[in-house]
């Protein structure tokens, strides 16, 4: 049973310092030096910690009482998706299908950043390359004055919250939470103009950048992270996927769909999900969930953590399973 739930797109007020931040370099010493401290990646004992987590459920009448719910989105990333759920009564059990980190290497990245005046354009997806974006740039010395007037288009509002942290407003975002959408919405013409994408160095789609340069783009792709499959399976996520207690797995993207199934096929757990929803954010990771694992229960209309956490519920207050 395949249930979508309607959303509405909130629009960010973005502080009036990032109006002026690329253009007026005084007076924001203090405003730079914070965004350089949110930068943080999760530390190996947070790590850890999320390998066996467990989040109890809240109160009997919230509409997820007595579901568990297992969600793999990466460590140090589940946190507010996972307060969602729990703030619905849901127990939440974390089963990190990604690790994120560095590229192999930083030369493609720090190469753009030291002719970052020669784009038009750059181009964020994710708020792991807003992340490492910034980072690379801090460590060249440099800080949001020197993107000059150079326009940033983001995918999604959780990228344009990310980029929010560093005082600057994106100058484009797509609707539906989309990188297909980018470039069909595309504010100006493309043609002639050359793009920064910094993205994740392996298993990325390569549409965006097909469609941008279709569009008669300069597309410059530098790996500025990586997202790999972690080793094992967490402890807790085993047990429970074992024991067959989990009502239904979350994905928030094709990776962690990806990857999710290398590790149960890998632990000889495929055979105990015929009775587990499968919840998925969008189109492309159900495309991807219908691949592997060979159905999708829930999709969330609006692709974001808040449509899927709507989306969950929804099919819980109406679906009853077979008995």
């Amino acid at each position: 049973m395949l249930i979508n739930i309607n959303g509405n797109l909130v629009s960010d007020r973005m502080s009036p310092i990032g109006d002026n931040l690329k253009s007026n370099p005084l007076d924001l010493t203090s405003a730079i030096g914070m965004t350089q401290t949110t930068n943080q990646h999760p530390d190996p004992e947070t790590k850890k910690e999320a390998e066996n987590k467990i989040i109890p459920a809240s109160s009997s009448s919230l509409p997820l009482a007595n579901k568990t719910i297992l969600v793999t989105r990466s460590v140090g990333q589940s946190g507010e998706f996972t307060h969602r759920l729990q703030e619905a009564g849901a127990k939440v059990i974390e089963m990190p299908a990604i690790e994120i980190g560095p590229p192999s290497n930083w030369e493609g990245l720090d190469n753009a950043i030291a002719c970052i005046q020669t784009f038009d354009w750059l181009i964020l997806t994710s708020t792991n390359g807003v992340d490492y974006f910034f980072e690379r740039l801090f460590a060249q010395g440099k800080d949001a004055r020197s993107l000059g007037k150079l326009k940033i288009a983001v995918v999604g509002k959780k990228t344009a919250n990310s980029l929010k942290q560093h005082n600057l407003p994106p100058d484009f975002i797509p609707p539906n939470f989309v990188a297909d959408s980018l470039v069909e919405h595309f504010p100006t013409s493309l043609q002639g103009k050359k793009v920064l994408f910094p993205r994740v160095e392996t298993g990325g789609r390569e549409v965006l950048v097909q469609e941008l340069s279709a569009k008669g783009a300069e597309v410059v792709e530098v790996a500025a992270y990586e997202s790999r499959c972690p080793e094992a399976i967490a402890k807790a996520a085993k047990q429970a996927l074992s024991e067959q207690t989990v009502d239904i797995i979350t994905f928030a993207s094709s990776k962690t769909v990806r990857n999710f199934y290398q590790l149960v096929e890998a632990s000889q757990l495929t055979d105990k999900l015929d009775r587990v929803a499968i919840a998925s954010i969008g189109p492309q990771t159900s495309r991807d969930c219908k691949q592997l694992l060979g159905r999708v229960d829930v999709e969330a209309l609006e692709y974001t953590l808040e449509g899927l956490t709507q989306a969950i519920i929804n099919w819980a207050t109406t679906y009853q399973p077979p008995v």
